[in-house]
């Protein structure tokens, strides 16, 4: 006598029993116990998650002589002739070999037939597989069954099945269990059936499974029949690392070691393909993966060495290489040449190669970011708010040193022969040297405003500070500042301003300073260099001379005036003045 195979040993006999379908047995459950089940339902999701088994405890239930809280009791004739498939008001048929519009006359036929029992259960599967005429002939069956059919349709497939079927259907749709579940379940058959299995083998049956309790269960008994150990699997992650270090002999020698193993090319590549997938959801979707714990953690970390950019093409390479692998007479050569091309992108000279390099650089520069120490911004100038020449050299633990301290220069000692007789030499005269002024001007320094008028005048914007830099300052005193423009023009458009170089003024010094705007020929004062608070005609009180008037002396000198043009020039260095006359 043949041996039951184990998902049939332990098919659920129960809702209670069925594992990661919580919302479809709920439903169910509460439909039952309301007498309020529905007249036609459409079971649809992924193989071997409980579909045809649900509708067969459906059945038993709404037949059941004594249910328990929405449960079969499983002891009474009706449950054990479902059970053991002589029911007559259960009638499974296979939607695939019974396809044509013959067959679905005769079910409709036959539903219109009495029963023993309460309710009689039509379980159609693969009901997607249906021509068009059966559909169509079982519409309006389904619409207005009698009162005693409940129809349960099964697909794998529910996009297939018309829109006017799923109208006429209660929906639910199964999902693939959950990895914990299913290793709950695996460990509970192992341990009631008196099995002999490794964990090694048991982590990979789980992995074969892929969520589905049937495909587990098969996998698991081949790992039974084999002594308990895991087979020799194939080690996908030598393919990866492959991908990632960009060596096609590495993959070419993995795809020789799982041929020569007994594996085909097309079940291989099938089989990475469902490798680089759990790995982009340990990317963007950790929750859906359908691995261990262990395992997932493993995957996620060179998931995140590859890239998600580089783990999406090679899935869609692979994926082309399996349609290809249809009509292709040496199955093995492309998928070789498809791995070749994942292990060197930059040898392709189309897009998808140039990405590949550009993502390759990319990765390459973050991992030498995040090995190089964080590098601290430059300081700013709070005046400018731009970053100061040469910050970026200065360590970040350095403080701003103090200013230094004047030097004293002793100018040289002169020489003997230069002395005069009973000539006393002159005591030295200490020079200070000029010392920066600070970056900023609080409120306590001595800095008068007109040493600070050229670190103002730096941070007007371009138009302002060309319109300023012909003007010269004054400080009559420590919070007022005079500014002379060279002509009554010139003062017209500096006064549009006075409020941007004032506010220039208190960001710079930190008071409130007040500006004028006057007229005033200050060429002399430029020409030597010499701002007009400290020029000799501004501090003294006698009348000042006229800057054309020349004295008796032989060795007086007439400095000329400036003319507006060489202004102009001064303001703008590096331009050019042409003279256009336009009168000929």
């Amino acid at each position: 006598m043949a041996v039951q195979s184990l998902y049939r040993r332990y098919r659920p006999r129960r809702f209670s029993e069925l594992r990661g379908q919580e919302h479809i047995v709920r439903a169910l459950r509460n439909s039952v116990i309301n007498e309020r089940e529905g007249q036609a339902y459409l079971f649809s999701g992924p193989r071997g998650t409980g579909k045809t088994s649900t509708a067969r405890i459906l059945a038993k239930v709404l037949n059941c002589e004594s249910p328990v809280e929405g449960e079969p009791c499983c002891e009474c004739a009706s449950c054990v002739a479902v059970e053991a498939g002589t029911s007559y008001d259960v009638i499974e048929l296979d939607a695939a070999s019974n396809n044509g519009v013959e067959a679905a006359r005769e079910l409709i036929d036959r539903a219109g037939l009495g029963s023993p029992g309460r309710h009689r259960v039509f379980i159609l599967d693969e009901v997607h597989m249906l021509s068009k005429p059966a559909e169509a002939a079982l519409l309006k069956t389904l619409e207005e069954p009698p009162s005693h059919v409940v129809f349960v349709l099964a697909t794998t497939d529910p996009q297939k099945v018309s829109e006017t079927i799923r109208s006429r259907t209660q929906h639910l749709q199964f999902h693939l269990l959950a990895m914990h579940d299913l290793a709950e379940h695996v460990r509970f058959i192992v341990a009631d059936a008196g099995l002999e299995v490794t964990d090694a083998a048991i982590e990979q049956v789980l992995v074969q499974g892929g969520g589905s309790a049937r495909d587990t269960l098969s996998a698991l008994e081949l790992v039974v029949a084999a002594g308990g150990v895991a087979p020799e699997a194939v080690d996908l992650d030598d393919f990866i690392e492959a991908i990632i270090d960009g060596e096609p002999a590495r993959a070419l020698a993995a795809v020789a070691f799982a041929v020569q193993q007994g594996h085909d090319p097309r079940t291989l590549g099938d089989q990475l393909v469902r490798h680089l997938r759990e790995a982009f959801l340990t990317q963007v979707a950790p929750e859906l993966v359908q691995l261990p714990v262990e395992r997932a953690e493993h995957v996620a970390a060179w998931a995140q060495r590859m890239g998600n950019g580089s783990i999406v093409r090679s899935m869609e390479a692979i994926g082309d290489t399996l349609i290809e692998m249809r009509h292709a007479p040496d199955a093995r050569l492309l998928l070789e040449v498809s791995l070749m091309k994942l292990c060197s992108p930059g040898d392709s000279g189309d897009v998808s190669g140039l990405i590949a390099r550009i993502e390759q650089l990319e990765r390459a520069v973050a991992r030498a970011a995040s090995a190089a120490p964080a590098t601290p911004p430059p300081p700013r100038d709070p005046a400018t708010g731009r970053a100061k020449l040469g910050g970026a050299a200065r360590p970040a633990s350095d403080t701003p040193r103090a200013a230094p301290e004047p030097k004293v220069v002793k100018p040289p000692a002169p020489q003997a022969h230069e002395k005069l007789a009973g000539e006393v030499a002159p005591p030295p005269v200490p020079v200070a040297e000029r010392v920066p002024l600070p970056a900023t001007a609080t409120a306590g320094t001595t800095h008068s405003a007109a040493e600070l008028w050229p670190q103002v005048l730096t941070s007007l914007k371009p138009l302002v500070r060309a319109l300023y830099s012909a003007c010269s300052v004054s400080s009559p005193g420590p919070d007022t500042v005079v500014l002379s423009a060279p002509n009554a023009v010139h003062q017209a458009k500096c006064n549009e301003h006075v409020a941007i170089v004032a506010a220039a003024f208190e960001k710079v010094t930190g008071r409130k300073i007040g500006l004028n705007v006057d007229v005033g020929d200050t060429a002399k004062d430029r020409s030597a260099g010499v701002p007009r608070a400290s020029h000799p005609k501004a501090a003294s009180n006698e009348t000042p001379h006229d800057d054309h008037e020349t004295t008796g002396s032989s060795d007086a000198q007439v400095v000329p005036a400036e003319s507006a043009l060489d202004r102009i020039s001064r303001s703008f260095p590096g331009s050019k003045v042409i003279n256009e006359d336009h009168g000929k």
